[in-house]
């Protein structure tokens, strides 16, 4: 391989001082002796957008979970723009600029796209109208159904009704669980379109995806987790031109999509 365009074995994320998140030794899991993630660190500075990709069982969805304050971390860091907010619970977090949009179960079903989107601020519940025109100027369709039921829309529909949610709080990351998953071809492409619009607009974006070569196209940098670990790192070109990432991970990957 040659150092122009393989991508290295991960070392821990440096300190940069435009670093909005950075992830460091982090050692979590689901019940007390079994750890799914085993020192895994990764970084994204201001208007990234990150993909984290590998095989099923990684530690990927843990590790946004474990970053949002949803799965119990035994060891290790979590920064968000200077400040350590290891641990820290989901609804505190999100008044410190982390957003989060699972895979599934994403939107309230019986509820108004309006009323999702009015849930997202309930904490900041005055600066409603100005966040509904933010992100109604990204995804115009909520603006115009806003009065529909969200249980009546699609999955890319809920996608991105999910995806307004999280960004009415004006986050500074966005972490995103696998957003074109049981998606058609056609809405994956929509999906990831609307990724790259958010992350234009500004807010850095962390994204796990099962869609590794997708996922790979579009983001500035990747990692590639394997049991646990950041196995590798380097740009979304780096990384798909890389012929170790190529037969370990790629070749499977692509085969489940």
């Amino acid at each position: 391989m040659s150092s122009s365009t393989s991508a290295m074995p991960a070392p821990a994320p440096a300190p940069t001082g435009d670093s909005v998140v950075k992830v460091t030794n982090l050692v979590a899991g689901y019940i007390p002796g079994v750890n799914i993630l085993n020192g895994c660190s990764i970084e994204a500075r201001k208007g990234e957008l990150i993909g984290i990709i590998g095989p099923n069982g990684a530690g990927k969805s843990t590790l946004l979970k474990a970053m949002f304050g949803l799965v119990k971390v035994h060891s290790g860091t979590v920064v968000v723009r200077g400040q350590d907010l290891t641990g820290l619970k989901a609804n505190k977090l999100v008044t410190q600029g982390v957003g989060f949009v699972p895979q599934t179960n994403n939107v309230f079903a019986t509820l108004t796209i309006e009323e999702n989107l009015q849930m997202g601020m309930f904490q900041r519940p005055k600066v409603f109208a100005e966040r509904f025109d933010f992100v109604t100027s990204l995804f115009p369709e909520l603006a115009k159904r806003r009065a529909q039921r969200a249980g009546s829309l699609s999955g890319g529909e809920r996608q991105m009704v999910a995806m307004g949610r999280a960004l009415m709080m004006d986050p500074a990351v966005l972490l995103l669980d696998e957003p074109s998953a049981g998606l058609s071809p056609v809405k994956q492409d929509e999906t990831f379109l609307r990724v790259h619009e958010i992350n234009r607009a500004g807010v850095s974006v962390i994204m796990v995806e099962q869609n590794a070569r997708r996922c790979l196209q579009i983001c500035d940098r990747g990692y590639v987790l394997d049991q646990g670990k950041d196995a590798y790192t380097g740009t979304g070109r780096e990384l798909m031109k890389d012929p170790k990432v190529i037969q370990l991970y790629l070749g499977t990957l692509a085969d489940e999509v």
